[in-house]
């Protein structure tokens, strides 16, 4: 990807509009390279607001140049990106604390919730890259604005097996690891004739099973546990290479490495970049869970396969499936 970069420098004198300049950089999300340039993507509103930062610049007796970059030699794109991604981490983190901490019976909780989606908005129009934090932020949103009831938060025993069989079950589109590896153990552990829908809205489909959607009910993320692992937990699958796979996917969806465990982490990339291709929805699931065509590695981790080794069959496997 090509990316632009700013080169400027200020007069020692302009402290107050060094700090001007500053707060614009913070503000448009640039990443600050050790060797003072300042580095966002080429898109034609970077474009236009290095542009202005430019003229700026130049209007406090300093000098400023915007270049277009093909590459950075010591720093590849895939790294470039990954450290956009980790900027915007400590934005969201922020952001979701305070959503968690806001209760319906907070003063001014309506005003307080619009301020915090606001600043969502805000957040996500400098995440490039789509930080792995993005979802659990759309999600805290969803659970402001919708709190579950006491009733709701009950009843999140067992179930049976046998009153979730040949069902369909729905999703939010463009899934990732979690709703991919959700989907792969429904199909081969619970459900083996299960059918999928894709919509942002489950009432539209009310005979369908909701998995890892904002709404309540159906099955979600409960407490620490990721969807995958709700699913293992409320149908008692206690299966060992299930268990591990369930770390896997826990590591890569909440990216607190409470387990150590970078397989998914692998995993979760490619399906975000086959997802930017406009491949289709069912079809992700297929590739990202399946044994087939060179789907890539849940079974890999449930046989036990080491990390390295599963990492370099993923990387092999990515150009049979493009």
């Amino acid at each position: 990807m090509p990316w632009l970069l700013l080169i400027f420098s200020l007069p020692a004198k302009r402290t107050s509009e060094r700090v001007r300049i500053w707060r614009k950089l913070q503000k448009y999300g640039t990443l600050a390279l050790r060797n003072s340039g300042n580095v966002l993507p080429n898109t034609p509103a970077n474009q236009e607001r290095f542009e202005w930062l430019a003229t700026a610049i130049r209007g406090f007796k300093g000098e400023a140049s915007v270049l277009q970059v093909l590459a950075i030699d010591d720093l590849p794109s895939d790294a470039l990106k990954e450290q956009f991604r980790e900027e915007r981490k400590p934005d969201y983190a922020a952001l979701i604390r305070e959503l968690q901490q806001l209760k319906p019976s907070t003063q001014g909780f309506s005003t307080q919730l619009t301020r915090l989606k606001r600043r969502f908005e805000e957040i996500v129009e400098i995440d490039f890259f789509e930080s792995s934090l993005r979802t659990k932020a759309e999600e805290a949103i969803y659970k402001a604005e919708h709190p579950m009831t006491t009733q709701q938060r009950a009843g999140k025993g067992r179930v049976s097996k046998m009153e979730y069989q040949n069902r369909a079950w729905i999703t939010r589109p463009r899934p990732g690891i979690d709703r991919v590896s959700s989907a792969w153990l429904i199909r081969r552990f619970i459900d083996s004739k299960a059918s999928f829908l894709f919509d942002n809205n489950p009432t539209v489909h009310p005979e369908a099973v909701p998995f890892d959607m904002y709404q309540a009910g159906g099955f979600g993320h409960e407490g620490e546990k990721c969807t995958f692992e709700t699913l293992c937990a409320r149908f008692g699958l206690a299966d060992k290479k299930v268990r591990l796979i369930g770390q896997a996917i826990h590591d890569a969806d909440l990216d607190d490495e409470k387990f150590g465990r970078t397989e998914g982490i692998t995993i979760n990339q490619i399906l975000k970049g086959w997802a930017t291709q406009g491949i289709p929805d069912d079809e992700l699931l297929r590739r990202g869970g399946g044994p087939d065509r060179g789907a890539l590695s849940l079974d890999r981790i449930e046989n036990g396969e080491n990390d390295d080794r599963t990492k370099r069959v993923v990387c092999c496997r990515l150009s049979t499936c493009l």
